[in-house]
């Protein structure tokens, strides 16, 4: 941190609850479309309320002193963060996960607003300790979990990472067609996309993958190792299915290079929007990326 004052930046994602609002327009109109579906408003009104309290918990707790800004996740890819921000994510863990591809080193604490509603994993903490915390984040007064982070690099220059995993494929349901090389095995594919996973996404996308496929793989969010997956690849006389699976590290990376005239993306943390293109003869290197995520630990 720097000698300004810092820029404490909350991102929150829309409540359920808001968005039915958006839909139905009233209160009674969204009330009315669930209970005729034998389902209640008054649970998706109470997280609203619960997510509200914590945004003002949060705004309470940052310095006068200091600057603020409020942020939505589906704003984040026309958001700039600076350097000298602090990071509050408010609601569940996956809210970090999609964060995470935007920021560049900055801490991160992840505040819920209602635990019985995420596993916390990614957002442990309570907003009640945030005007305890802040100052001793602005001072580097705290423990950081560095979690690996992966990274797509294009033969264009483009880059693209993330926290949980990497989908490389056809953005609608057809097959993705695509050479894959890892090590010294090359081979030609046609299948449902492939996944690379860093050690936080394999409690997430990735441990269904797992299941399926057999293939277990053990290692902590900040070890610096991801792992493929090429969702269920189709042996035929042109393609294969024997490099289904591999481990990257520092020293190794899977290089993919796409057959697809068209439709071909490369997508990070389930954010579909935020995409690179990866149409034919595109090549795309999958490694350990430079940066990672700074999680503020509990104190």
């Amino acid at each position: 941190m720097t000698s300004l004052a810092p820029r404490v930046v909350l991102v929150t994602r829309q409540t359920e609850f808001d968005r039915l609002l958006a839909t139905h327009a009233t209160r009674g109109q969204a009330a009315f479309f669930l209970e005729t579906r034998g389902q209640s408003l008054d649970t998706l009104e109470t997280q609203r309320d619960r997510q509200n309290t914590a945004v003002t918990q949060a705004k309470q707790a940052v310095p006068d002193d200091w600057t603020i800004t409020q942020v939505l996740r589906d704003d984040l890819d026309r958001f700039l963060f600076t350097q000298d921000d602090i990071v509050i994510a408010i609601g569940q863990d996956g809210l970090v996960a999609n964060l995470a591809k935007y920021l560049g080193g900055q801490p991160v604490i992840g505040v819920t607003p209602d635990p019985d509603q995420t596993e916390g994993v990614l957002t442990p903490l309570s907003a009640d300790i945030l005007p305890n915390l802040l100052p001793r984040v602005a001072h580097g007064d705290i423990d950081l979990q560095r979690r690996t982070m992966v990274e797509a690099h294009l033969d264009d220059g483009q880059k693209l990472s993330a926290l949980n995993e990497l989908f490389i494929g056809h953005r609608s349901h057809q097959s993705a067609r695509y050479e894959v090389q890892f090590e010294e095995q090359v081979e030609f594919q046609s299948s449902s996309g492939v996944i690379v996973s860093t050690g936080t996404g394999l409690t997430g996308w990735a441990r269904s993958i797992m299941t399926a496929t057999h293939h277990q793989v053990d290692f902590t969010p900040d070890d610096q190792r991801a792992v493929f997956f090429a969702r269920e690849p189709w042996p035929s006389r042109t393609t294969g299915n024997k490099l289904n699976f591999g481990e990257v590290d520092n020293n190794k990376s899977v290089n993919l290079t796409s057959r697809m005239n068209e439709g071909g993306v490369i997508f990070a943390d389930g954010i579909e929007q935020d995409f690179l293109r990866f149409n034919w003869g595109i090549q795309a290197q999958i490694a350990i990326s430079e940066r990672t995520l700074n999680l503020v630990q509990h104190i």
